[in-house]
Protein backbone atom coordinates (compact mmCIF):
# COMPACT_ATOMS: atom_id res chain seq x y z
CA UNK A 1 0.00 0.00 0.00
CA UNK A 2 2.95 2.51 0.04
CA UNK A 3 2.89 3.45 -3.37
CA UNK A 4 -0.72 4.17 -3.39
CA UNK A 5 -0.39 6.28 -0.02
CA UNK A 6 2.19 7.84 -1.62
CA UNK A 7 0.23 9.40 -4.44
CA UNK A 8 -2.78 9.88 -2.48
CA UNK A 9 -0.25 12.04 -0.29
CA UNK A 10 1.09 13.74 -3.40
CA UNK A 11 -2.38 14.16 -4.90
CA UNK A 12 -5.22 14.90 -2.30
CA UNK A 13 -5.65 17.52 0.20
CA UNK A 14 -5.47 14.41 2.95
CA UNK A 15 -5.66 17.13 5.84
CA UNK A 16 -9.11 17.75 4.44
CA UNK A 17 -10.43 14.87 3.63
CA UNK A 18 -8.63 11.99 5.94
CA UNK A 19 -9.21 9.31 3.68
CA UNK A 20 -6.00 7.45 4.56
CA UNK A 21 -7.61 7.43 8.06
CA UNK A 22 -11.10 5.93 8.16
CA UNK A 23 -10.64 3.99 11.48
CA UNK A 24 -9.44 7.03 13.53
CA UNK A 25 -12.35 9.18 14.85
CA UNK A 26 -11.66 12.51 12.95
CA UNK A 27 -11.76 10.22 9.80
CA UNK A 28 -14.99 8.54 10.98
CA UNK A 29 -16.34 11.77 11.73
CA UNK A 30 -15.71 12.72 7.50
CA UNK A 31 -17.06 9.05 6.29
CA UNK A 32 -20.31 9.66 8.19
CA UNK A 33 -20.82 12.68 7.14
CA UNK A 34 -20.16 11.44 3.50
CA UNK A 35 -22.51 8.77 3.91
CA UNK A 36 -24.76 10.75 5.51
CA UNK A 37 -25.40 13.11 2.68
CA UNK A 38 -25.00 10.42 0.04
CA UNK A 39 -28.40 8.69 1.63
CA UNK A 40 -30.07 11.49 2.27
CA UNK A 41 -29.51 13.21 -1.37
CA UNK A 42 -27.96 10.68 -3.21
CA UNK A 43 -24.85 12.77 -4.53
CA UNK A 44 -21.67 13.81 -2.07
CA UNK A 45 -19.74 16.54 -2.95
CA UNK A 46 -15.55 17.00 -2.32
CA UNK A 47 -14.46 20.18 -2.97
CA UNK A 48 -10.65 21.04 -3.37
CA UNK A 49 -10.09 17.22 -2.98
CA UNK A 50 -7.47 17.36 -4.82
CA UNK A 51 -4.49 20.23 -3.11
CA UNK A 52 -3.62 22.77 -5.70
CA UNK A 53 -0.28 21.15 -6.23
CA UNK A 54 -1.63 18.10 -7.06
CA UNK A 55 -4.32 19.56 -9.42
CA UNK A 56 -1.52 21.64 -11.33
CA UNK A 57 -0.01 17.78 -11.56
CA UNK A 58 -3.11 16.56 -13.47
CA UNK A 59 -3.63 19.43 -14.84
CA UNK A 60 -0.61 19.19 -16.86
CA UNK A 61 -0.69 15.06 -17.69
CA UNK A 62 -4.24 15.65 -19.18
CA UNK A 63 -2.68 18.18 -21.16
CA UNK A 64 0.15 16.23 -22.55
CA UNK A 65 -2.71 13.45 -23.09
CA UNK A 66 -5.58 14.80 -24.78
CA UNK A 67 -3.44 15.65 -28.52
CA UNK A 68 -4.23 12.15 -29.02
CA UNK A 69 -8.29 12.10 -27.69
CA UNK A 70 -10.55 11.27 -30.30
CA UNK A 71 -13.45 14.27 -31.16
CA UNK A 72 -16.32 12.60 -30.73
CA UNK A 73 -20.16 13.00 -31.22
CA UNK A 74 -22.48 11.14 -29.40
CA UNK A 75 -25.72 10.94 -30.11
CA UNK A 76 -28.23 9.19 -27.66
CA UNK A 77 -31.36 9.14 -25.57
CA UNK A 78 -31.33 9.71 -21.76
CA UNK A 79 -31.11 5.64 -21.87
CA UNK A 80 -27.99 5.83 -23.71
CA UNK A 81 -29.41 4.07 -26.83
CA UNK A 82 -31.24 5.25 -30.26
CA UNK A 83 -34.43 5.79 -29.81
CA UNK A 84 -37.00 3.48 -28.80
CA UNK A 85 -39.84 2.92 -31.53
CA UNK A 86 -41.96 1.51 -29.11
CA UNK A 87 -42.54 4.98 -27.37
CA UNK A 88 -44.80 7.15 -28.22
CA UNK A 89 -43.86 9.78 -30.48
CA UNK A 90 -44.18 12.81 -28.60
CA UNK A 91 -42.93 11.73 -25.45
CA UNK A 92 -39.38 13.32 -24.67
CA UNK A 93 -37.68 9.96 -24.17
CA UNK A 94 -37.73 9.50 -28.25
CA UNK A 95 -35.52 12.88 -27.86
CA UNK A 96 -31.86 12.23 -28.75
CA UNK A 97 -29.15 14.67 -27.59
CA UNK A 98 -26.13 15.36 -29.21
CA UNK A 99 -22.69 16.18 -27.98
CA UNK A 100 -19.32 17.00 -28.99
CA UNK A 101 -16.56 15.97 -26.47
CA UNK A 102 -12.54 15.62 -26.44
CA UNK A 103 -12.32 12.01 -24.94
CA UNK A 104 -9.74 9.72 -24.13
CA UNK A 105 -10.53 6.02 -23.09
CA UNK A 106 -9.08 4.25 -20.85
CA UNK A 107 -6.58 1.94 -23.11
CA UNK A 108 -5.32 5.75 -24.70
CA UNK A 109 -4.55 6.54 -20.54
CA UNK A 110 -1.02 5.48 -19.48
CA UNK A 111 -1.15 2.78 -16.12
CA UNK A 112 1.79 4.91 -14.85
CA UNK A 113 0.13 7.87 -15.27
CA UNK A 114 -0.87 9.58 -12.04
CA UNK A 115 -4.59 9.70 -12.91
CA UNK A 116 -4.57 5.82 -13.54
CA UNK A 117 -2.85 5.48 -10.37
CA UNK A 118 -5.26 7.67 -8.20
CA UNK A 119 -8.10 5.19 -10.07
CA UNK A 120 -6.90 2.35 -9.57
CA UNK A 121 -5.46 2.66 -6.10
CA UNK A 122 -7.66 0.70 -3.58
CA UNK A 123 -7.60 3.12 -0.58
CA UNK A 124 -9.81 5.66 -3.06
CA UNK A 125 -11.92 2.45 -4.07
CA UNK A 126 -12.41 1.64 -0.55
CA UNK A 127 -13.64 4.90 0.46
CA UNK A 128 -15.72 5.43 -2.56
CA UNK A 129 -17.54 1.53 -1.77
CA UNK A 130 -18.25 2.97 1.73
CA UNK A 131 -20.04 6.17 0.99
CA UNK A 132 -22.01 4.66 -2.16
CA UNK A 133 -22.76 1.78 1.17
CA UNK A 134 -21.90 -1.46 -1.04
CA UNK A 135 -20.55 -4.71 0.45
CA UNK A 136 -18.11 -4.71 -2.59
CA UNK A 137 -17.13 -2.43 -5.34
CA UNK A 138 -14.33 -2.65 -8.15
CA UNK A 139 -12.36 -1.08 -10.79
CA UNK A 140 -14.75 -1.29 -13.85
CA UNK A 141 -13.49 -4.15 -16.05
CA UNK A 142 -13.84 -2.31 -19.57
CA UNK A 143 -10.87 -1.92 -20.80
CA UNK A 144 -12.74 1.16 -22.70
CA UNK A 145 -14.70 2.89 -20.03
CA UNK A 146 -13.14 2.10 -16.82
CA UNK A 147 -11.32 5.55 -16.74
CA UNK A 148 -12.46 8.47 -19.38
CA UNK A 149 -11.03 12.51 -19.36
CA UNK A 150 -13.66 14.20 -20.86
CA UNK A 151 -12.92 17.47 -22.58
CA UNK A 152 -15.99 19.84 -23.55
CA UNK A 153 -15.52 22.38 -25.87
CA UNK A 154 -16.65 26.12 -25.43
CA UNK A 155 -20.37 25.88 -26.90
CA UNK A 156 -20.56 22.13 -25.92
CA UNK A 157 -22.41 20.40 -23.15
CA UNK A 158 -23.37 16.83 -22.18
CA UNK A 159 -26.97 16.25 -22.73
CA UNK A 160 -29.17 14.23 -20.46
CA UNK A 161 -28.79 10.55 -19.67
CA UNK A 162 -27.98 7.97 -17.16
CA UNK A 163 -24.62 5.93 -17.00
CA UNK A 164 -24.70 1.97 -17.60
CA UNK A 165 -23.16 1.73 -13.97
CA UNK A 166 -24.72 2.93 -10.23
CA UNK A 167 -21.20 4.34 -9.13
CA UNK A 168 -20.39 6.83 -11.13
CA UNK A 169 -17.23 9.15 -9.25
CA UNK A 170 -15.96 12.36 -11.23
CA UNK A 171 -13.17 14.65 -10.66
CA UNK A 172 -13.16 18.10 -12.42
CA UNK A 173 -9.30 19.04 -13.30
CA UNK A 174 -10.33 22.18 -15.00
CA UNK A 175 -13.34 24.45 -14.64
CA UNK A 176 -14.85 26.46 -17.47
CA UNK A 177 -15.10 29.87 -17.04
CA UNK A 178 -18.46 30.10 -17.16
CA UNK A 179 -20.93 27.32 -17.68
CA UNK A 180 -20.45 23.67 -17.43
CA UNK A 181 -22.22 23.14 -14.35
CA UNK A 182 -22.71 19.57 -13.24
CA UNK A 183 -26.81 18.93 -13.45
CA UNK A 184 -29.01 16.09 -11.94
CA UNK A 185 -32.23 14.34 -10.80
CA UNK A 186 -30.84 12.27 -8.56
CA UNK A 187 -32.39 8.82 -7.81
CA UNK A 188 -35.02 9.87 -10.05
CA UNK A 189 -34.52 5.95 -11.50
CA UNK A 190 -34.34 2.77 -9.25
CA UNK A 191 -34.19 -1.24 -10.13
CA UNK A 192 -38.27 -1.63 -10.07
CA UNK A 193 -38.31 1.58 -12.55
CA UNK A 194 -38.70 5.09 -13.39
CA UNK A 195 -40.19 8.25 -11.52
CA UNK A 196 -41.49 8.92 -14.79
CA UNK A 197 -43.79 12.59 -13.59
CA UNK A 198 -40.02 13.76 -12.27
CA UNK A 199 -38.45 12.96 -15.53
CA UNK A 200 -41.28 14.13 -17.66
CA UNK A 201 -41.64 17.44 -15.64
CA UNK A 202 -37.53 17.72 -15.97
CA UNK A 203 -37.20 17.18 -19.60
CA UNK A 204 -39.76 19.78 -20.34
CA UNK A 205 -37.85 22.45 -18.47
CA UNK A 206 -38.38 22.23 -15.12
CA UNK A 207 -35.31 22.65 -13.42
CA UNK A 208 -36.44 23.35 -10.27
CA UNK A 209 -36.40 19.82 -9.69
CA UNK A 210 -32.71 19.01 -10.69
CA UNK A 211 -29.36 19.67 -8.52
CA UNK A 212 -26.87 22.17 -9.88
CA UNK A 213 -23.66 23.10 -8.62
CA UNK A 214 -20.50 25.25 -9.65
CA UNK A 215 -17.50 22.57 -8.64
CA UNK A 216 -14.25 24.49 -9.04
CA UNK A 217 -11.18 22.46 -10.26
CA UNK A 218 -9.98 19.30 -7.82
CA UNK A 219 -13.38 18.71 -7.06
CA UNK A 220 -14.55 15.05 -6.20
CA UNK A 221 -18.49 13.94 -6.85
CA UNK A 222 -20.14 11.11 -5.84
CA UNK A 223 -23.51 10.30 -7.21
CA UNK A 224 -25.59 7.05 -8.53
CA UNK A 225 -24.92 7.64 -12.10
CA UNK A 226 -27.26 4.64 -13.30
CA UNK A 227 -30.09 5.97 -11.52
CA UNK A 228 -29.56 10.11 -11.39
CA UNK A 229 -30.31 11.55 -14.52
CA UNK A 230 -27.81 13.78 -15.43
CA UNK A 231 -25.59 16.40 -17.98
CA UNK A 232 -23.45 19.14 -17.99
CA UNK A 233 -24.93 22.45 -18.94
CA UNK A 234 -23.26 24.78 -22.01
CA UNK A 235 -19.57 25.55 -21.79
CA UNK A 236 -19.12 29.93 -22.15
CA UNK A 237 -15.67 31.42 -22.77
CA UNK A 238 -12.66 30.45 -23.91
CA UNK A 239 -11.47 27.07 -21.73
CA UNK A 240 -12.58 23.70 -21.92
CA UNK A 241 -14.24 21.69 -19.20
CA UNK A 242 -11.71 19.13 -18.49
CA UNK A 243 -12.99 16.25 -16.35
CA UNK A 244 -11.85 12.58 -15.35
CA UNK A 245 -14.67 9.82 -14.90
CA UNK A 246 -14.00 7.10 -12.45
CA UNK A 247 -16.73 3.93 -13.05
CA UNK A 248 -16.69 1.02 -10.64
CA UNK A 249 -18.89 -1.60 -10.68
CA UNK A 250 -20.44 -4.41 -7.64
CA UNK A 251 -19.66 -7.23 -9.92
CA UNK A 252 -16.19 -7.97 -10.66
CA UNK A 253 -14.71 -8.37 -14.38
CA UNK A 254 -18.11 -6.83 -15.62
CA UNK A 255 -17.53 -5.02 -19.11
CA UNK A 256 -19.68 -3.20 -21.46
CA UNK A 257 -20.99 -4.89 -24.87
CA UNK A 258 -19.26 -4.08 -28.38
CA UNK A 259 -22.78 -2.23 -29.53
CA UNK A 260 -22.32 0.19 -26.64
CA UNK A 261 -18.38 0.88 -26.93
CA UNK A 262 -18.47 1.48 -30.60
CA UNK A 263 -21.67 3.89 -29.71
CA UNK A 264 -19.76 5.43 -27.27
CA UNK A 265 -16.11 5.54 -28.68
CA UNK A 266 -16.58 5.52 -32.22
CA UNK A 267 -14.61 4.10 -35.21
CA UNK A 268 -11.48 3.91 -32.93
CA UNK A 269 -12.49 1.47 -30.90
CA UNK A 270 -14.92 0.12 -34.06
CA UNK A 271 -11.95 -0.73 -35.70
CA UNK A 272 -10.24 -2.21 -32.77
CA UNK A 273 -12.94 -5.01 -31.88
CA UNK A 274 -12.98 -5.46 -36.11
CA UNK A 275 -9.41 -6.49 -36.30
CA UNK A 276 -9.91 -8.09 -32.64
CA UNK A 277 -12.63 -10.71 -34.49
CA UNK A 278 -10.60 -10.74 -37.59
CA UNK A 279 -7.55 -12.41 -35.88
Amino acid sequence: MNAQTDVLRALVDLERYPILDLGDERGRAFLRECCDHMAAHGWCNLDGFIHSDGLRLLADEAGGLLPDAQHLTIKRTIYGGTVDRSVPEGDPRRREYTHHALQLADDQIPAQSLIQQLYRSDLLTDFVRRVQGKSELYHYADEFQALNIVALPPGGWHGWHYDYNECTVTLLLQAAEKGGEFTFLPDVRSAEGEDSERVDRFLAGDMSLAKTFSRSAGALTLFRGEYSLHGVTKIEGDLPRITAIFTYDEQPGRVASDEINVRIYGPRVERILAERRAS
